[in-house]
Formats: C-alpha cells, sequence, structure tokens
C-alpha cells in the first residue's frame, strides 16, 4: 500500500495494491499495519458510516469536539467523490488550509483524518457510496459543522454540478463565525490528544 502524508498535518492518503482476476478484483482499502506506521498510533474503531449519494451532493464541512473528537479512515467502494479536509485547529499552521483527494471504486484510495480536522465531499456520480471508520460513535452534542460553501474557505467544488446540500450544512457557520463562537478544536488541545492515543 502506498502511503502519501497531506499538506495538512495528521492527515494522509492510502493507495492500496489491486489484484484483479478473472473472477473480479480484490482490494484491501485499509490495513492496519500500514496506518500505524504513517500516523504512529492504531485507530480505534467505535462506529461504521456509510452513504449513498445524488451527483451534487455536497455533505459537511463537520467536525467534532475535541478531545475526544473522531478520527475517520474514508474510501468509496462505489462510484467517485472529491473528498474534502480542512484543518479547522485553531493555532496550527496549516489552520484555513484544505486538501482534496479523488476517492473512487477504480483507485480506492482512502484518506486518514486525525480528531480535530474537519471532513466534506461532493458526490461525483449518482449512487456514489462513502464508508468510513470511525474512532468513536455518534455525539449530536459534540458534532458541529462549517458551511461548504465558506466563500473565505474556497473548497474545490466543480462549477459544472448544482450543488446539493442538507438544512443543517446549509444553515452552518462560516469559519470565521465558528471561530468567533468558540466551535472550533485548538492544535493544543488536540496534539495533547494525539499523544495519548499510542
Amino acid at each position: 500500500m502506498k502511503v502519501r502524508q497531506l499538506a495538512i498535518s495528521d492527515a494522509y492518503e492510502f493507495t492500496p495494491r489491486q489484484f484483479p482476476d478473472h473472477r473480479g478484483l480484490f482490494v484491501a482499502p485499509f490495513q492496519e499495519s500500514t496506518l500505524v506506521e504513517a500516523v504512529g498510533h492504531p485507530m480505534r474503531l467505535a462506529q461504521t458510516n456509510h452513504s449513498v449519494s445524488k451527483r451534487g451532493t455536497i455533505r459537511g464541512v463537520h467536525f467534532a469536539d475535541t478531545p475526544p473528537g473522531q478520527a475517520k479512515y474514508v474510501y468509496c467502494p462505489s462510484g467517485a467523490l472529491l473528498d474534502v479536509i480542512v484543518d479547522l485547529r485553531v493555532g496550527s499552521p496549516t489552520f484555513g488550509r484544505w486538501e482534496a483527494v479523488r476517492l473512487d471504486s477504480v483507485e480506492f484510495r482512502a484518506v486518514y483524518l486525525a480528531e480535530g480536522l474537519g471532513h466534506a465531499f461532493v458526490a461525483l456520480a449518482d449512487d456514489t457510496a462513502m464508508s468510513y471508520l470511525c474512532s468513536t460513535g455518534y455525539n449530536p452534542a459534540g458534532e458541529h459543522g462549517i458551511t461548504p460553501l465558506d466563500p473565505e474557505l474556497g473548497l474545490p467544488w466543480p462549477t459544472d454540478i448544482e450543488p446539493i446540500l442538507s438544512e443543517k450544512d446549509t444553515q452552518a457557520p462560516t469559519l470565521a463565525e465558528a471561530r468567533a463562537a468558540g466551535l472550533l478544536p485548538s492544535y493544543e488541545a488536540c496534539r495533547a490528544h494525539y499523544a495519548t492515543l499510542g
């Protein structure tokens, strides 16, 4: 499996080997030993999530209070999507920056994002499936969002696709509003939390 550290610290891209034969294809999008080698600690698994989206659906930018936060390992078993990771950790050298990785059912790339980072994606095809492993379970009181259409963030949504958003994501605050309201995690608290995970 190939590993690439993204420009945002504590975020990685994983590209697994594929094994095609006359029956079809085998691939292992998640391999714990590779993740541990890259990240420096295992990922606790508390919940798996799966969504299916119409072309143009944007979900996110979502994040959770840290600690405990919610690390995610994300891949696309069917269809294609543009996955976006946003550094929402106040005090981080890359605060407010984003990375985008295409995930699809051709390359079966996956991304890992640590607690405190924001996550969003747009479906590039109808019936696009997204599967992700989560380090903590769903906690409505500790989960938040930033509007994915925040012009300050300037996320790379395709201009030829009409965006479809939930009411919750449409009404989410901008990055500046969330920061002013004290909703964003601090880089220092996130780093301290990561140190407990080894």
